[in-house]
């Protein structure tokens, strides 16, 4: 099949948008820490997009779709993009084989940055680029194999349009495990730790929401109806979900936060993410809406259960992506795209996304578990009492705001 040129202008222009959403995580997470901690939060963000760029380009992109080994992960025949080119590859008939190499770029980039939220204002930025390195090469690249690259889940037949498995779930599930190993920060529970700059967190959201017409419809893969509905649902997701939070968290704290505003929009965002290409915009509220209401839920637990998880990757990220992949599994309409959900009374599918999800979320766990036991073992994790009452911005950048 030829070359289209509409459906590459549309994957280019939706490249284009995803990658703004990292430095967009970046703005939103460093206006939710101290302003000690500002600069580098935002950098551990760009600094994701450039290593996991070269980790892609080298070995990442044959592991996650590179012809299947096993179920696991793929083979390296598309090592350092060997056998990747111009012309049409086999997960992209009408787009040139190294723009959807680039498109699946930036979300392993995006997914990376996200994961930082588990060690907000106390991680040695000299482990973190091992541990970036080692966790997108071990976690992110076999379960988007998994699902996207011939891999066993897809197989068994569970379906995520455009991430919430690869993206959310194994983000926020690894944020949850880091939290964990590296500890509380300093003073956490004792004494307030107020957010730098509300305003940034917006802006960052902003970038989120626009960003996130290219993650979702983009994943269509070309410029047609499914792009289009997918734009829609992702929108009405966002919207429910923003509005969800908003109203639940002002009759609980008596405020509309602002703040809370925007998180229900970003928990919108992923729940919707798997099930774009699959629901009716209808269903998309009911996601979006249900979604706003779990996420500040699982917030509040978060909160009293004393997990130092402070910018909520795992309440937002893994608990709306896990939502929004079960959602698939109800709410699907084979009228959409051929796949039908529970409501259509199909059990097999959503017994599918049960296990599918599932499995990413003690994967993902687990393994990053693991990886930051080694690392922290190894070279160690977190920075030295002092260098974290000083601020990583001076500590490990040398700069201030």
């Amino acid at each position: 099949m030829p070359i289209d040129s509409g459906a590459t202008a549309w994957v280019l222009a939706s490249t284009a948008l995803v990658m703004i959403m990292t430095p967009g995580v970046g703005l939103f997470y460093g206006g939710l820490v101290r302003k000690k901690n500002f600069i580098d939060m935002i950098t551990l963000s760009f600094v994701a997009f450039a290593l996991v760029s070269i980790q892609w380009v080298l070995i990442g992109y044959s592991l996650a779709f590179g012809p299947d080994v096993g179920g696991f992960i793929g083979n390296l025949q598309y090592l350092g993009l060997n056998n990747v080119g111009m012309d049409p590859g086999p997960y992209s008939p009408m787009v040139p084989g190294l723009l959807y190499m680039v498109f699946q770029l930036v979300f392993a980039t995006v997914t990376m940055a996200i994961v930082t939220s588990g060690f907000a204002e106390r991680i040695k930025f000299s482990s973190y680029l091992v541990f970036a390195a080692l966790w997108t090469t071990i976690v992110y690249d076999p379960l988007a194999h998994w699902v996207w690259g011939g891999g066993w889940t897809a197989a068994f037949g569970a379906i995520d349009f455009a991430g919430g498995t690869v993206v959310h779930i194994s983000s926020g599930f690894a944020a949850l495990a880091l939290a964990i190993v590296i500890g509380k920060r300093v003073g956490h529970g004792k004494y307030g730790m107020e957010p730098a700059n509300i305003p940034w967190s917006i802006l960052g959201a902003a970038l989120l929401w626009f960003g996130w017409f290219g993650f979702n419809s983009g994943s269509a893969v070309d410029s047609n109806g499914l792009a289009a509905l997918a734009f829609v649902t992702t929108n009405t997701a966002a919207a429910a979900a923003a509005i969800a939070w908003m109203l639940v968290s002002w009759y609980h704290g008596g405020k509309p936060s602002s703040l809370g505003f925007v998180s229900g929009a970003v928990a919108g965002l992923v729940a919707i993410t798997p099930a774009a290409g699959f629901v009716t915009p209808m269903a998309a509220i009911v996601i979006g809406g249900i979604a706003g209401v779990l996420c500040y839920a699982i917030m509040l637990w978060r909160q009293k259960s004393g997990v130092d998880e402070s910018l909520d990757a795992w309440a937002v990220h893994g608990m709306g992506g896990l939502w929004g992949a079960l959602a698939t599994g109800i709410f699907a309409a084979a009228a959409i795209n051929g796949k039908s959900g529970l409501l259509e009374g199909n059990v097999t599918q959503f017994i599918a996304q049960v296990v599918g999800a599932g499995s990413a979320v003690i994967y993902a766990f687990v393994v990053t578990y693991i990886l930051a036991v080694i690392v922290d073992k190894t070279i160690g994790l977190r920075v030295t009492e002092e260098e974290e009452y000083v601020g990583l911005d001076i500590s490990q950048h040398g700069e201030r705001c």
